[in-house]
C-alpha cells in the first residue's frame, strides 16, 4: 500500500536520515497530497458499521458488499448514511438509466400507488396490456423484432428469460410431437439469471456447480464461432439464446456477422432465436435494441428485458413473434405479481422516454466522451488496460489484472464503478448523466489508477 510505504520511508528517514530517503518521503507526502481519499470506507465504529452488524445476523449471506450504507438517490449521485455524495457510473447494474428518483418516474409511481397496486391476474387492469401494445409498437417502430407480435409481463430478467426458455421448449413440443426437440443453446461467458431454468443456460461453474444438476438438455457454444454453429444447432434444438452484447460475461459484443450466420442456421433448422437484451436494450447502446442495427433477416424470435424497464422499480418482459405467441395456451405460464398495474404504468413512462430519439443520439455522443478518457488512462496504463470494448453506455475496460484495488480506490475517492467477466472494469451509467459529470467521473477514475497503480 502506498501508505505503507509512506510509514516506511518515513521510519527510515527519522533512523537514517539521507538525501534520497528524504526524498522518497516527499514524494509520497506530495502523492498523497494531490490523490487524497475524500470519501474512506466507514470505519468499525461507525453508524454504518454498526447498522450493517445490527443487520447482517438476520440475512442470507449472498452478497459480499463494500461498507458505505447508501439511504438517497438524486440524478446520477448516491448519497451514504453520512451524508457523502458519490457519482455513480452503475446506475444500479444498468437499471435507472433515466437516473435515481426521476421526479417524473417518481410521481407517476406516487399517482398509482394511490390508485390500484395490485388485483391479481384473475382480472384485466387497464396497464399490463398498454405495456404489452407499447412495447409492440416501439419495438417495431424502432427498428427491432420486425414482427413482435404480444408480450408477457414479470417481474425480473430471469423470470423474463425463465418464461422465454419455456416458450421455446412449448414451440419445440409442438413443432416436433416425437419430444426430442428440447435443446437449448446458450455461449460461453453468458449470463441468463439464477432460476434453474435460467442458471442452465449461464455456463459459468462458479453459479452452477453449489446447485447442480442442472435442468438437462442445455448445449454451450463460442460466442462468434460461426464455424462451429452447424454442429452446434441442430435439429434437436428448441432454442438458443444469445445476449447480443454480454453484460456479467465482461461486456463482450457478439459481431454482426455471427447474428446473422446464427440466425440463419436457427431458421434451417426451425430453432426459436431468443435475444438476451436485459442489460443492453432499451436505448443503452444508442438504439432502442442492441439488436435494431441488424437486418430483419437477424431478428429474433424472442425477446427478454428488465432492469431498465422499471428504473428500479421490479418488472421484467417476455416479447415474441406470433410463431411463438400462438403456441402459449391459457395455463401454459402465469405470475402472481407480473403485470401488476404499479409496475406497468410506471414502464409505460419509461419505456415512452427511453425511446426519445434525443436520447439516444445523447448515448452515442457521451460514449464518445467515455472513449477519450479511456484513450487517456490506456495511454498512461499501457500494460495495465489491454482493450474497451462495448457501445454507447454499456462500455467495458479489459484490464491484465484484478481491478479491485482499482474500484477501491474509486470508491473512496467518490465513483461508484463495477466489474464484470475476467478483470473487466464495467460501466453502465445513467443514459440521462451529463457530459460534464462523466468528465468529472473520468478524472476521478483516472485519480484511482494512480492511487492503485502506485499501491
Amino acid at each position: 500500500m502506498a501508505f505503507r510505504a509512506l510509514r516506511l520511508a518515513a521510519t527510515t528517514a527519522s533512523r537514517r536520515p539521507s538525501a534520497a530517503s528524504s526524498t522518497i518521503t516527499r514524494r509520497l507526502l506530495s502523492s498523497q497530497a494531490a490523490n487524497p481519499v475524500t470519501h474512506p470506507d466507514p470505519a468499525p465504529s461507525s453508524e454504518s458499521a454498526q447498522l450493517v452488524a445490527s443487520h447482517a445476523p438476520f440475512m442470507v449471506a449472498t452478497y459480499s458488499r463494500p461498507p458505505p450504507v447508501f439511504v438517497r438517490g438524486e440524478g446520477s449521485y448516491l448519497y451514504d448514511l453520512s451524508g457523502r455524495k458519490f457519482l455513480d457510473f452503475t446506475a444500479g447494474i444498468a437499471v435507472n438509466s433515466l437516473g435515481h428518483c426521476d421526479p417524473a418516474t417518481t410521481k407517476v409511481l406516487a399517482e398509482q400507488a394511490a390508485t390500484l397496486q395490485h388485483a391479481s391476474n384473475l382480472y384485466y387492469n387497464p396497464w399490463t396490456g398498454e405495456l404489452s401494445k407499447l412495447l409492440v409498437e416501439k419495438t417495431r417502430e424502432l427498428g427491432g423484432m420486425w414482427d413482435a407480435a404480444a408480450a408477457f409481463i414479470c417481474n425480473s430478467g430471469s423470470e423474463a428469460n425463465e418464461a422465454g426458455i419455456k416458450f421455446a421448449r412449448k414451440v419445440g413440443k409442438v413443432v416436433d410431437p416425437t419430444g426430442e426437440k428440447v435443446e437449448v443453446v446458450s455461449f460461453k461467458n453468458a449470463f441468463h439469471g439464477r432460476t434453474m431454468g435460467s442458471l442452465s443456460a449461464t455456463p459459468n461453474p462458479k453459479y452452477q456447480a453449489p446447485f447442480a444438476p442442472m435442468v438437462p438438455g442445455f448445449k454451450v457454444g463460442e460466442l462468434n464461432d460461426i464455424a462451429a454453429l452447424e454442429e452446434l444447432v441442430t435439429e434437436k434444438t428448441c432454442s438458443v439464446v444469445v445476449e447480443p452484447i454480454q453484460g456479467e460475461g465482461g461486456v463482450r459484443v457478439a459481431t454482426d456477422e455471427f447474428l446473422l450466420a446464427l440466425a440463419k442456421r436457427c431458421r434451417e433448422v426451425g430453432a426459436v432465436l431468443h435475444y438476451d437484451e436485459i442489460q443492453c436494450g432499451l436505448s443503452r447502446t444508442g438504439e432502442f435494441w442492441a439488436h435494431s442495427r441488424l437486418p430483419k433477416e437477424a431478428h429474433p424470435d424472442i425477446l427478454t428485458t428488465a432492469k431498465a424497464l422499471g428504473n428500479g422499480f421490479p418488472i421484467g418482459a417476455t416479447i415474441v413473434n406470433a410463431n411463438v405467441a400462438e403456441k402459449i395456451k391459457v395455463g401454459d405460464h402465469g405470475t402472481t405479481f407480473g403485470g401488476n398495474p404499479l409496475a406497468c404504468r410506471v414502464a409505460c413512462a419509461v419505456v415512452e422516454r427511453l425511446a426519445d430519439a434525443a436520447l439516444r443520439t445523447g448515448v452515442k455522443e457521451k460514449e464518445k466522451v467515455f472513449r477519450e478518457g479511456f484513450e487517456r488512462i490506456q495511454a498512461r496504463w499501457p500494460e495495465l488496460v489491454k482493450e474497451v470494448r462495448g457501445r454507447g453506455l454499456i462500455l467495458g475496460m479489459q484490464l491484465t489484472q484484478d481491478p479491485s484495488n482499482i474500484v477501491k480506490a474509486a470508491r473512496e475517492r467518490g465513483l461508484l464503478v463495477i466489474t464484470a467477466g475476467e478483470n473487466t472494469l464495467r460501466f453502465v451509467p445513467s443514459l440521462v448523466m451529463s457530459e460534464e459529470e462523466i468528465r468529472e467521473g473520468l478524472g476521478i477514475l483516472e485519480k484511482a489508477f494512480e492511487a492503485a497503480t502506485e499501491a
